[in-house]
């Protein structure tokens, strides 16, 4: 009864995130570190849950034949080794959550403030150089990624939509392929400095965010319509790095 909050909020974390393609990591890490549990071991368990929650995602986009698994390789690729060497800095708890809230506010606004979906004759993804375009967003994204302790969805999302680099659902089935190796990635980093993982409480999580996670993603499938799933997702962005950034602020 002690986490029943925590059960309940992370399912439906994992429900609205996942009709945007998304693990919602950052949502996680917020919870965490509300509940009191060291910042060494609430990056940890944010990233498990991010697999369990967009390794299914991935598996349905996958079957729906939606995931564009050409143009999304280079980035997901390039984004694993970024991802690790992230995964192994370690910063001081007000720091790393001030840092984390200011990111996320500027995914919110960019997300907030991006085009249409419609002309999308110039997508990135079809001009020349694009290959080399995605190999440097992901290493980026990785990186940045791999320090917050999150998959990176919430970065490399707004960039494909304001680049206009294939439709919402497209961009929502390559965000959490992006997220699934980049969580993986990411353990791999924290687990090679000496990170320990809260199994008994991870277990809990997890049964919470695969409930969420599978009804999330069967709303973007069936039901939400695109302008709606950018819209749920950068708002619930903001709410989270607002909550971070005024906590965690010194005046």
């Amino acid at each position: 009864m002690e986490y029943l909050w925590l059960f309940l909020s992370f399912f439906l974390v994992a429900a609205l995130y996942a009709s945007a393609g998304f693990g919602g990591g950052s949502s996680y890490l917020a919870l965490l570190a509300l509940s009191g549990l060291p910042t060494g071991a609430i990056r940890p368990i944010a990233l498990v849950c991010n697999l369990v929650v967009t390794g299914g995602s991935s598996v349905a986009y996958a079957r729906a034949g939606v995931t564009p698994w050409r143009r999304a390789l280079p980035l997901v690729v390039a984004s694993m080794p970024a991802a690790f060497l992230g995964g192994r800095v370690q910063l001081p708890r007000q720091q790393y959550l001030l840092m984390l809230g200011g990111l996320l506010l500027l995914a919110a606004v960019l997300m907030l403030w991006q085009r249409s979906e419609a002309a999308d004759a110039e997508a990135i993804g079809r001009r020349r150089g694009a290959g080399a375009v995605a190999v440097g967003i992901g290493t980026i994204v990785g990186f940045v990624s791999g320090v917050a302790g999150i998959g990176g969805g919430i970065f490399l999302s707004p960039i494909l939509f304001l680049s206009r680099w294939d439709g919402a659902r497209a961009i929502a089935a390559t965000t959490s392929l992006f997220i699934v190796l980049n969580s993986v990635a990411g353990l791999a980093g924290q687990f090679s400095v000496g990170v320990a993982l809260d199994v008994s409480l991870t277990l809990l999580l997890t049964v919470a965010v695969a409930g969420g996670g599978y009804l999330g993603t069967h709303l973007t499938l069936h039901r939400f319509p695109p302008a709606v799933i950018r819209k749920v997702a950068a708002l619930l962005i903001l709410l989270v790095g607002l909550r971070l950034v005024w906590s965690n602020w010194v005046f």
